[in-house]
């Protein structure tokens, strides 16, 4: 009987610690705001933010993170970089079947679209990397506030009407589409980048209003899903901040492959017709007779702008520039003290993996390091196919600074992996310092270009040479000689003279 009372009391006593242990968890994950702030609350869920939330977290800060969208990943995992990327393969596999695979002996008949499928696969594939973002949420102690959140005053945020206090907080909030005034999204026939990436058939007829990375890739996809797609560019070239021959290049590709160009031309009014489309009139932008053209779908892809609407930054100070982003310094700070601004809000290129590591500094800052971030080194990639990727400076940048440099050119048709499986198309272009030979910038457009530029950046970030680049070993046969050549090429350039290589 002994034995057994001990071991009842025993039981009970553990039962009660365990009980104690739970309640304060409880506590201190969903009601820790009324009572003791958190150390850092970040204002938007999407790669800036819920990076800034987890790297924060396992650096020992008790951190929240807020997020209206009902799903974590923001634009890019939920209506940008990721269901953009499955739709681009997806309909790449399409092309492939239809005009690739005969070549190489792989004959099919009967080969048709079902354009519900491939939804469904780029839905799953969204789904599964949310899900997977709140599961680390909840493996790092992050505590997730779904909800719109906004500023009572700077230590303190409101969701869902309740107060949340916080010693800091990073505002993280992203951006929009831009809209036209006369073209405004109806996400069916008008059409933002999220209407793009969910129509119900392909349209016969569509246009893409901005011939930047977005418009390019999006409209890359529909063409080879079967769609006749119209380009039209204010500017004179497309993606007007590209190396000039790259962008020269990626639009000889893009008109074999099938899209159409309006450059140096203008939207001037839109309208809904009696087809259920869309009549656009366009004119020169120097001058000339309009004409107009009816489509089935327009995708207007004319830029992003910063999100910051019902954030409150008026109660606490918080200032914005002429593009409505958040003015900070060079340390994430917006002036007003403990408030921090990362990623597409403010000033920088709108790039998921900007935001992401702005993310990673900031955190890094309050939890008493030193975060820091090279922005000469940050790649941009458009996974058109072929891809296109750079890092650094460009040739019409480094002439305007009045740097000297010497190139390297090395094209992916004596590449020989390139060649063996038909993906010729395009070439590496390393800008080198005419002196020390230092990496300046690098340029690439062909297979697998996103994956490349990664070498490429790393060489930035170190300051290596094109010599450094060369003298490194890759392996054969790989892509990625071609940087090796281009670098060898741009090494060994003198007085303007051009360089020598192996296979070229």
């Amino acid at each position: 009987a002994s034995i057994h009372l001990l071991t009842q009391h025993t039981t009970i006593t553990m039962f009660k610690h365990s009980l104690q242990r739970f309640n304060s968890t409880f506590s201190r994950r969903f009601y820790s705001s009324k009572h003791e702030p958190f150390d850092l609350v970040v204002v938007g869920g999407g790669p800036g933010g819920y990076v800034c939330s987890i790297a924060a977290a396992q650096k020992g800060l008790r951190t929240a993170c807020i997020e209206k969208r009902g799903a974590l990943g923001g634009t890019c995992l939920n209506v940008g970089c990721i269901p953009s990327k499955a739709l681009l393969h997806g309909s790449h596999l399409f092309h492939e079947a239809n005009h690739e695979m005969k070549d190489w002996g792989v004959v099919n008949s009967g080969v048709k679209l079902e354009l519900d499928q491939m939804m469904k696969k780029k839905s799953s594939a969204v789904t599964g990397l949310t899900s997977g973002i709140e599961h680390l949420f909840k493996k790092n102690g992050v505590t997730y506030f779904k909800g719109e959140g906004s500023f009572k005053d700077k230590n303190t945020l409101l969701v869902n009407g309740e107060e949340i206090k916080t010693k800091n907080t990073v505002i993280a909030t992203g951006s929009d589409p831009v809209e036209l005034p006369f073209l405004k999204f109806d996400e069916e026939t008008i059409v933002s980048s999220t209407g793009a990436l969910s129509l119900k058939q392909v349209p016969k007829k569509m246009a893409v209003v901005g011939g930047g990375v977005i418009g390019l890739e999006l409209g890359s996809v529909w063409s080879r899903l079967g769609a006749q797609v119209d380009v039209i560019e204010f500017a004179d070239q497309i993606c007007p901040t590209l190396d000039h021959e790259v962008s020269k290049t990626f639009k000889q590709i893009l008109t074999k492959q099938g899209l159409k160009f309006n450059m140096s031309t203008k939207v001037v009014s839109g309208e809904k017709n009696k087809n259920g489309g869309v009549t656009l009139t366009m004119e020169p932008v120097k001058g000339g007779a309009a004409k107009s053209v009816d489509y089935d779908v327009v995708l207007v892809s004319v830029g992003r702008k910063a999100y910051t609407s019902n954030l409150g930054l008026d109660k606490i100070g918080v200032k914005t520039d002429k593009l409505g982003r958040v003015e900070i310094d060079n340390h994430f700070s917006t002036g007003v003290e403990g408030v921090y601004a990362i990623g597409d809000v403010v000033r920088g290129p709108m790039l998921a993996h900007k935001a992401e590591d702005e993310g990673l500094a900031i955190a890094e800052t309050l939890a008493g390091g030193v975060g820091h971030i090279n922005y000469d080194a940050i790649p941009g990639v458009i996974y058109t196919a072929p891809e296109v990727a750079d890092v650094g400076m460009n040739e019409q940048t480094l002439k305007e600074k009045g740097i000297k440099y010497k190139v390297g050119k090395f094209p992916m048709m004596a590449n020989s992996r390139a060649r063996t499986i038909g993906r010729a198309d395009g070439f590496v272009k390393i800008l080198a310092d005419a002196e020390t030979d230092k990496v300046l910038g690098v340029h690439i457009i062909g297979e697998a270009a996103g994956e490349l530029i990664a070498e490429a950046s790393l060489a930035l970030e170190y300051g290596a040479s094109a010599e450094d680049l060369y003298r490194t070993v890759h392996a054969h046969p790989t892509f990625s000689e071609a940087i090796k050549e281009a670098a060898m090429l741009a090494s060994s350039s003198e007085g303007g003279k051009p360089g020598k290589c192996i296979h070229f």
